[in-house]
C-alpha cells in the first residue's frame, strides 16, 4: 500500500505518524501564563536535538478539530521558559490524566496529584515525581503550518537539569534499568523500558566494522542467520585467524555440527551469537 498523505484526513494521517514513528520518548511540559497560572501537559513530539549547546524539542499540535492552540504553545509564547519532565512507568497513569482537555487556567498539577517543586532558573515549577527534569528557556518557537494537526516546534535550552540520585548507578551516571522509563506508540498503547525488554548492542564507535558485504558468500545467503546476526557478525573488524579457527574446529559441539550438516553448523552460531560471542560464532561459520 502507498499514501498520498494529501490525500489522508488529519485523523488517518496522525494514525500512520504516531504508529509508525514509535516508541516516541514523552516531554512532560509544565509551562505558565502570562498571569503566573501553571499548565502540565504531555507531547509525544518530542527528542534531544543536540548536546552543546543542550537543546530539547517537542511540537504541540493544533487541535484537529478547529485548529486551535493548546494552552503550552500559548504559554511559551507568552512566557519562553518550559520545564521538560521525563515520565516513568510509576507515574504513567497520573500523566496521562492530565492530557485531558480542562479549560484554560485549570492546574494540572492538581488534577493529576502531582507534587510542584519551584525551579531555579525559570518560572515553571518542575514536577517533584519525575525522576529527571530539564529547566529550559525557549529559543524560538517555529509554527510548521496554521490548521488542525500543524506543529509547532519547541526549541528549548537546557540550563539546569534535576536528577533523581535513587537513579543513579555507582558511578554516578544514569541508570537506563533504575530510570523504568515508557514510551508512546499509537492509540492508546505505550511502551515500558523494563529491564526485561533490553538489549544491548555493542556500538561500532571505537572499531571499524568489516561489513556484511565483506563476509563469505555461504555466511551471507546462509538460510538460518537472520538480519540481525549478519549485522552483527558484519561488526567485527576483521575475519577470526586460522589459529582460532582450527581451535574452534576441535571442540566436541561443532564436529558434532558439522557431521549434521550446513544447517546444524549455522544453529550452532548462532546459538554462540546470542550468548555474545560473536569472534567464536564467525569462527563456527568458517
Amino acid at each position: 500500500m502507498t499514501l498520498d498523505p494529501n490525500e489522508l484526513s488529519t485523523q488517518a494521517l496522525y494514525g500512520y505518524l504516531s504508529t509508525a514513528v514509535a516508541p516516541r520518548p514523552i516531554a512532560f511540559a509544565s509551562t505558565v501564563d502570562a498571569e503566573g497560572r501553571v499548565n502540565l501537559s504531555p507531547f509525544s513530539y518530542f527528542n534531544v536535538f543536540s548536546t552543546v549547546p543542550p537543546i530539547l524539542v517537542f511540537s504541540p499540535i493544533r487541535r484537529g478539530r478547529d485548529g486551535s492552540a493548546k494552552d503550552t504553545l500559548n504559554n511559551v509564547l507568552a512566557v519562553p521558559e518550559v520545564v521538560i519532565n521525563i515520565v516513568n512507568h510509576p507515574m504513567v497513569e497520573q500523566m496521562s490524566l492530565t492530557s485531558t482537555e480542562y479549560a484554560t487556567g485549570v492546574n494540572e498539577f492538581v488534577k493529576g496529584g502531582f507534587t510542584p517543586l519551584p525551579s531555579e532558573a525559570v518560572r515553571p515549577p518542575r514536577v517533584a515525581e519525575s525522576p529527571v527534569s530539564f529547566e529550559c528557556t525557549v529559543d524560538r518557537v517555529i509554527a510548521l503550518g496554521e490548521g488542525g494537526g500543524a506543529g509547532n516546534l519547541v526549541i528549548a535550552r537546557v540550563v539546569r537539569i534535576h536528577i533523581d540520585d535513587t537513579m543513579l548507578d555507582a558511578a554516578g551516571a544514569l541508570d537506563t534499568r533504575k530510570l523504568n522509563l515508557v514510551a508512546r506508540m499509537g492509540g492508546n498503547d505505550y511502551c515500558h523500558a523494563s529491564p526485561a525488554s533490553l538489549f544491548e548492542i555493542p556500538k561500532p564507535l571505537r572499531t571499524l566494522g568489516m561489513g556484511v558485504d565483506q563476509l563469505p558468500a555461504h555466511i551471507r545467503n546462509s538460510s538460518v542467520l537472520t538480519g540481525n546476526n549478519l549485522g552483527r557478525l558484519g561488526n567485527v573488524e576483521r575475519l577470526p585467524t586460522e589459529d582460532l579457527v582450527e581451535r574452534i574446529r576441535s571442540r566436541p559441539e561443532v564436529q558434532r555440527a558439522r557431521r549434521r550438516g550446513t544447517e546444524h553448523l549455522h544453529q550452532l552460531a548462532q546459538d554462540y551469537l546470542l550468548e555474545g560471542k560473536t569472534e567464536e560464532a564467525l569462527a563456527i561459520l568458517l
